[in-house]
């Protein structure tokens, strides 16, 4: 792993990566067709604990409450799941390439979504495809290794790759035979990532498993410190490698699932941000996860910010982490190159 100075003390750190957070969400639910000032944004929050006499418009609360609060919230659970997931996977796994997805998870969401679009079903039911779909594709890339009775590392990071190209396979025949004026785009747009048909409803039932996974791997962060020197080492220090491992793969991938089952495919968050993370904190995973939660959120915050106030037409989600993750991730990688190629 990239080893590096710290920039900031580690408490100022969390403040000041709180308060940014907070300044993004106000400027975020500000920004859009509708434009509303800060000052009016906080009083109408406020008004649901307080007692708060409306000097706004009715339409205000319903742009705020019922279009943009849950879109907001959406961005910064699902940045701060797919960071902590893959700082947790890269630790685990001593390897910094690692990401959320590479389990197989994006591939079989995406397959299950694109067979609920096929299907004609609801954005409810794509979810819940998704999210099937998704947790088998897990199953089948974990069993590999108990058949050929291998649990090494290599050989289920070697299994996530076949069954992802394998799904992929799939998922590329089912786009062929989808009809292309309405499921293939839909198909496409879904992989892409995008947040715009997320609902309250959906961010509260997602909201209290992600909560708690994100604990269990703040939990589990001591126990990565130990496991990245290894399974011999682990079990020296009595660690009980392979059940914490379990209990880490089993949380991060639960997160990476939830994400992808509701925003499609989202790029670079899980790889780029956990390497900045070790870039201003060190290696030690205590620091990493919290600071992961809150850089998490705010990239992907920042990100759904600029993909529905850019142009008239929304930019899936993919395409903006591409364009910031990749030239931030090469230059942190050229930065990094001797300490990151030594880990390898």
């Amino acid at each position: 792993m990239p080893h590096a100075k710290k920039v900031l003390p580690y408490p100022i750190l969390l403040i000041l990566l709180t308060l940014a957070l907070i300044a993004l969400f106000l400027v975020s639910l500000a920004l859009g067709r509708y434009r509303l000032e800060i000052g009016q944004i906080v009083n109408i929050l406020f008004s649901r604990v307080l007692d708060i006499e409306p000097t706004w418009d009715a339409i205000a609360e319903v742009v705020i409450f019922q279009i943009r609060l849950p879109r907001i919230v959406a961005a910064m659970l699902i940045g701060a799941a797919l960071a902590t997931a893959g700082a947790t996977y890269q630790g685990m796994f001593r390897n910094p390439m690692v990401s959320p997805d590479f389990l197989g998870v994006t591939s079989g969401a995406s397959i299950g979504a694109a067979l609920a679009i096929i299907l004609e079903r609801s954005f409810t039911t794509i979810q819940i495809f998704a999210f099937v779909f998704g947790i088998t594709a897990v199953l089948i890339t974990t069993s590999i290794p108990k058949l050929l009775r291998n649990s090494s590392i290599t050989i289920l990071i070697l299994s996530g790759i076949v069954v992802s190209g394998l799904f992929r396979s799939v998922m590329s025949i089912m786009r062929y035979l989808a009809d292309p004026d309405t499921a293939l785009p839909s198909i496409v747009f879904w992989q892409m990532g995008s947040l715009s048909k997320v609902s309250g409803g959906e961010i509260m039932y997602v909201s209290v498993p992600m909560i708690v996974c994100l604990a269990v791997l703040i939990r589990l962060a001591w126990w990565v410190n130990i496991m990245s020197l290894g399974e011999i080492q682990s079990n020296l220090v009595g660690v009980n490698y392979k059940l914490y491992r379990r209990i880490g793969i089993a949380a991060s991938t639960l997160l990476a699932v939830l994400s992808v089952s509701i925003a499609g495919e989202v790029g670079w968050v899980g790889l780029a941000v956990p390497h900045l993370s070790r870039l201003l904190v060190g290696v030690d995973n205590k620091r990493i996860m919290p600071v992961c939660i809150l850089a998490g959120a705010i990239f992907l915050l920042l990100v759904d910010t600029l993909a529905r106030n850019l142009s008239t037409a929304e930019i899936p989600l993919s395409v903006l982490t591409g364009f910031i993750g990749a030239p931030f991730f090469i230059a942190l990688i050229y930065k990094q190159r001797t300490t990151i190629g030594s880990n390898m």
